[in-house]
């Protein structure tokens, strides 16, 4: 028997203790991929497509709209190439479970200022001409198995028609990619024009890309300082400080996911611990034949050590693993929300560091109990 077999033999002494320890440990590191996922969603900077566009909205509250003909009054300024503007729409597809990011949007100038989605001339040409037409994501059309041509009845919990009715229904024009997941745009020309009294000719927010990207602090004092004393003041940032100020909202995302994960791993600590304290109190007779047999203090310590580090190992990869495999499907679901939802290479890196230091910790009493433990004595706790 070699010692990679009497490893495995003895953390598989008490298979139901040991499993019930695995699982605890996968899912906390289960628990690490995604808080960091959606931490880094939250904190993380835009991408370089990205890092010369403002988002402009409500001073007093992103909940409030602003009218319409401000798209103009910006798009005049000198230091602005284009202007685009959206509306969150609400909204579900046949049942409330199913619910995703709508935009009635301009698609011209939507198109223009996020380059990053890629749409082709024909499938924007039909959007644009099209007044009942939308838009999906190839995410959301794959799901829904949505083809051009189909009618996409959403039903609305914000927006009524002028007519009374809450149900909307679409022209599918095409699709588009988009990496943020799940995402339909509807025209903003028939939303505008089918839409009650109360919401028309208003816009829920706008970006803007500035002609010239290192003056973009002087681009947003220009158009806030357009409206300042308006009846509709604005509050312009950067994409990324935008995202940052939207998770504020939520609260200290980074800080939370911290405290839980703190909560989280002092448990598992304790728990496997006492799963590694068990086991020692239990094989303390057969270390000492062990030792009788000439191995030295030293190797029984070390055999001891790399089956809780093994254990604890084990479970980071099989969580670690399994979030990864579930981030896709995450992603689509989320990304519309949060930004782009993906577990990076370095989280997956600090999970297997912190599933090595645990193991560490936790087996480094037994351990040394091991080395100190003296044949005489332990025999005869026999």
């Amino acid at each position: 028997m070699n010692l990679l077999s009497l490893l495995g033999a003895n953390l598989l002494r008490k298979p139901t203790r040991t499993s019930l320890t695995f699982v605890s440990l996968a899912i906390a590191f289960l628990l690490f991929m995604l808080l960091q996922a959606i931490s880094d969603a939250f904190s993380g900077g835009v991408s370089l497509a990205g890092m010369d566009r403002i988002v402009i909205d409500s001073r007093y509250s992103m909940t409030d709209n602003l009218p319409l003909s401000h798209v103009q009054q910006i798009r005049s300024l000198d230091d602005v190439e284009q202007v685009t503007h959206m509306n969150w729409f609400g909204g579900y597809y046949r049942e409330p479970r199913n619910s995703f990011a709508t935009y009635p949007v301009d698609p011209v100038s939507y198109f223009d200022i996020f380059d990053e989605q890629i749409i082709s001339g024909e499938t924007l040409s039909r959007f644009r001409n099209i007044r009942i037409s939308a838009v999906a994501s190839e995410a959301l059309a794959a799901h829904y198995s949505w083809q051009p041509g189909d009618t996409i009845p959403i039903m609305q919990d914000i927006f009524p028609q002028e007519n009374g009715s809450w149900s909307w229904q679409f022209e599918l024009a095409g699709t588009f990619h988009y990496s943020g997941g799940q995402l339909l745009l509807i025209n903003y020309e028939y939303f505008n024009e089918a839409v009650a009294g109360w919401g028309k000719d208003q816009v829920g927010w706008l970006v803007g890309r500035v002609a010239d990207p290192p003056e973009v602090d002087a681009a947003i004092r220009k158009i806030d300082g357009l409206f300042e004393n308006s009846s509709d003041p604005t509050r312009s940032t950067t994409e990324d400080e935008y995202r940052r100020r939207f998770a504020s909202q939520l609260g200290d995302v980074g800080e939370i996911s911290s405290m839980i994960l703190m909560a989280v791993f002092f448990t598992i600590i304790l728990l496997t611990g006492n799963t590694a304290a068990q086991a020692f109190a239990e094989r303390v007779p057969e270390l000492a034949v062990m030792k009788t047999l000439g191995f030295s203090d030293r190797a029984v310590a070390a055999l001891v050590l790399a089956e809780a580090i093994a254990l604890c190992v084990s479970g980071g990869i099989f969580g670690t693993g399994i979030a990864l495999l579930l981030e896709p499907g995450l992603n689509a679901n989320l990304g519309g929300m949060i930004g782009s939802f993906e577990m990076s290479g370095r989280s997956a890196a600090y999970a297997l560091v912190l599933a090595t230091l645990l193991g560490l910790v936790v087996g480094a009493y037994p351990a040394v109990s091991a080395m100190r433990l003296t044949i005489v004595d332990a025999l005869r706790e026999r």
